[in-house]
């Protein structure tokens, strides 16, 4: 006999099926054992009673997060007894035998509440049993939806999914890069992506036009509530557009997921907010525009910020990029910037999405041209050196028919907080770092030992 899954007992009323779970409470009778049996997909009543002398017996035993195998006939409950709160609640199992599977120590905190009031350290060095909690199996689930849903549009529309590597070269994106040395090059060192910004524009370059990835990004940048050392982002690159058509297709595919999955959105199509716009009305370029009724019924309020400066000055007083040197400025801008001229004045072609007081989203139509992205980097203070050490690659692949193109990415994280009312992102991923900066369960960071170090070229010295 095959295993059934609880959310299946509704259709089996009368038939022996087998359930496997977790004990997920247990009330002792007396001569009637009654159990909560999770699964992935719910969770059922099992009642044990004398009839059934060997699993009565060993029902008795039981204790929270055993691992159980139960066969028995699928009964509906009486009517006083029927629970409303759960979809397998009209039903029970009347159990003929139990197997144990493997048994369980008692869990270092209740797995039935929220998990709000726990130690996050505790949580998260104990998260294989934090994920067992009802709200983060949905959170979860909702998320592999949602990059599901994403995933299936982009597809619909003629989008390639393509993989870009992990371990790629240092670049200034806006962030500290994760740093990997290289063994096989002693003193030479990858870094992790904070984005796939370089090779998705040489996909453009390559003739793909259309390009998507779910891509796993690495940023050591300070932490806080929604922002974590790694994220997910869903990837967009396409050729031959202009920012109109960037911001269609992505509002077309935002509103076809989100309403899909059962939300409501505040305002269609989404307003469109120049920055300064944005700054003037709402003194940030991310804002909330829900009422106070809006947010108890959970609407989303979208809307795109356009039309942001290019460059500021970093805390030295030199120029620096707002968001990314790879952006194409406004046409009537190129001049300014290719002769180094009003550089505070340059209004690029970024644009953010904003969604209930976050940023959801963000890209910009790129630079295809050699001399506008040199431009750029001698802006900040490059030199000719610099540039074509680090960014030489790039400009010869300008220089082989680049098409004009531009994105924009999504972080997963995020858009899975709001969808699910969470505050924290640690709520909406498996595997989360705690506020310190350590990875759940493993020990991580941690320090190499000698034959290591020995390989790599290293040697560890005191800050």
């Amino acid at each position: 006999m095959e295993r059934t899954l609880v959310r299946e007992i509704i259709k089996n009323e009368g038939e022996k099926i087998i359930l496997k779970g977790w004990v997920a409470a247990r009330r002792d009778h007396g001569k009637l054992v009654f159990i909560d049996l999770r699964d992935r997909s719910g969770i059922a009543q099992v009642v044990f009673s004398p009839g059934f002398p060997e699993a009565h017996k060993t029902a008795q035993d039981l204790r929270s997060e055993w691992v159980i195998q139960v066969s028995g006939k699928v009964k509906e409950r009486p009517a006083s007894m029927i629970n409303e709160k759960i979809p397998t609640g009209r039903f029970e199992i009347e159990a003929e035998e139990l197997v144990v599977l493997n048994t369980s120590e008692t869990p270092p905190f209740p797995l039935d509440e929220s998990g709000d009031n726990i130690d996050e350290e505790v949580r998260l060095k104990y998260r294989y049993l934090d994920l067992r909690r009802e709200r983060l199996q949905k959170n979860i689930k909702l998320r592999s939806e949602f990059v599901d849903r994403m995933r299936q549009f982009l597809f619909k529309n003629d989008f390639t999914e393509i993989e870009t590597p992990l371990l790629t070269k240092t670049t200034p994106e806006g962030s500290r890069d994760f740093i990997v040395p290289s063994r096989m090059y002693p003193g030479k060192f990858f870094a992790l992506p904070q984005s796939p910004q370089q090779y998705k524009q040489l996909l453009m370059v390559a003739g793909f036009e259309r390009y998507f990835q779910i891509a796993r990004c690495l940023r050591d940048e300070d932490l806080r509530a929604d922002r974590g050392f790694e994220h997910t982002q869903v990837d967009i690159e396409m050729s031959f557009v202009e920012q109109k058509d960037v911001l269609a297709i992505d509002e077309k595919m935002i509103t076809t997921v989100c309403e899909e999955m059962g939300k409501k959105i505040k305002q269609k199509p989404f307003p469109v907010f120049t920055y300064k716009e944005a700054m003037e009305k709402y003194r940030a370029d991310k804002f909330d525009m829900r009422t106070e009724e809006e947010k108890k019924d959970g609407v989303l309020a979208f809307a795109w910020v356009v039309d942001f400066p290019f460059f500021e000055k970093d805390k030295e007083g030199n120029w620096t990029f707002t968001h990314n040197p790879f952006s194409m400025p406004k046409p009537e801008h190129i001049d300014w910037l290719l002769k180094g001229e009003n550089i505070g004045e340059i209004i690029t072609q970024q644009y953010d999405l904003v969604c209930n007081g976050y940023e959801v989203g963000g890209g910009s139509i790129r630079s295809h041209r050699a001399d506008i992205l040199k431009a750029v980097f001698k802006v900040m203070g490059y030199s000719d050196m610099r540039i074509e050490a680090e960014f030489g690659h790039m400009m010869q692949a300008f220089n082989f028919g680049a098409p004009p193109h531009g994105g924009l990415a999504h972080g997963v994280e995020r858009m899975t907080m709001i969808l699910t009312g969470e505050t924290y992102l640690r709520e909406v991923q498996a595997f989360p770092q705690t506020s310190s900066g350590r990875t759940s369960v493993m020990d991580a960071p941690s320090e190499l030992d000698e034959k290591q170090l020995k390989e790599l070229g290293l040697e560890v010295k005191k800050k």
